[in-house]
């Protein structure tokens, strides 16, 4: 199954009723429309005042927050696809997956260097505002998808060098595996998530304990710091299970044959959605400029329509 883009489509052997089915997808949709539209008050918000325009920090966020969009209307749609027209060509099918695997491996990155800047900013803060510059940061968000083709493009470039042009043309159930079946894509696969999870796991890890030993001898902002800290991990080790989840969508096959589609519609929910529903919360809602600013948005919204 693909790690990012199909993780929730059933496969074929493994159909589910039509109750269930309707279930399954109303719950998705609902989730998403709902991560997606306070996800659209978060960039308007970020359009409206230029204060977040220089600061690197709600930059990344932003860059964060339409990353997640993008990643949930593709995954959402793919799901929705594997239930109602079932099959797609592959080259839509291959299109559609890449993209999805493109703003998947995106976020881990982006949080990782999220930490960095936070780190920075806590640790170093006399030097933050000339290493964390608006280009720099910039930048950084170009080496993350640079970082991300890397990773996924060989996937396409593979596929096109060994599969005979009629391929492309026909009509699969869309997965990762069926629009790039060859083995060779993913032996690559499994190296380079070990590789990311050594690299980002590092960043993580050697970041925040930093951060958290600096706050606990912090001003009386410590306890909201050490929150956010904790918060911020969990989303981390969520985003981080993508590249854990072809091992684990395996072990579930083979632990709960009969209930394996539930098993992939729990870990859709827990590795996909639950992550980006958490980062406006982090960095929206808790964040005291950011809330100022929504709610001031909010209000004068609210106002309008009364």
């Amino acid at each position: 199954m693909n790690l990012s883009s199909t993780n929730v489509t059933v496969v074929i052997e493994y159909r589910d009723s039509f109750t269930k089915a309707v279930t399954k997808n109303v719950i998705v949709v609902v989730l998403s429309i709902s991560i997606n539209y306070i996800n659209a008050g978060l960039i308007h918000t970020f359009r409206k005042h230029q204060v977040f325009y220089m600061n690197p920090r709600y930059i990344l966020f932003i860059h964060l927050v339409v990353n997640d969009m993008i990643q949930v209307t593709l995954t959402v749609m793919l799901f929705v696809i594997s239930y109602t027209i079932y099959k797609l060509s592959v080259s839509v099918c291959g299109t559609l997956i890449l993209i999805a695997l493109f703003t998947t491996e995106n976020t881990p990155l982006n949080l990782a260097c999220m930490a960095v800047e936070c780190y920075i900013a806590i640790c170093v803060p006399l030097r933050h505002v000339q290493i964390c510059t608006v280009r720099r940061t910039l930048m950084l968000i170009g080496l993350i998808w640079a970082t991300s083709m890397v990773s996924v493009l060989p996937d396409l470039f593979i596929t096109l060098a060994t599969e005979p042009l009629d391929f492309f043309n026909s009509q699969v159930f869309c997965l990762r595996e069926t629009a790039f079946r060859n083995p060779q894509i993913i032996k690559k696969r499994d190296i380079t998530y070990i590789i990311y999870l050594v690299v980002v796991w590092f960043v993580i890890f050697y970041t925040y304990f930093k951060v958290l030993f600096t706050a606990k001898t912090a001003s009386k902002d410590a306890k909201k710091a050490r929150n956010t800290i904790l918060l911020h991990g969990f989303q981390v080790l969520l985003c981080m299970a993508t590249y854990a989840e072809p091992l684990l969508k395996h072990a579930l096959l083979q632990w709960f044959p009969e209930n394996y589609t539930d098993s992939l519609f729990a870990t859709y929910i827990i590795v996909q959605i639950l992550p980006r529903s958490i980062s406006p919360i982090i960095y929206g809602i808790r964040d005291k400029a950011f809330r100022r600013y929504l709610k001031r948005y909010l209000l004068c919204k609210v106002s309008i329509h009364l």
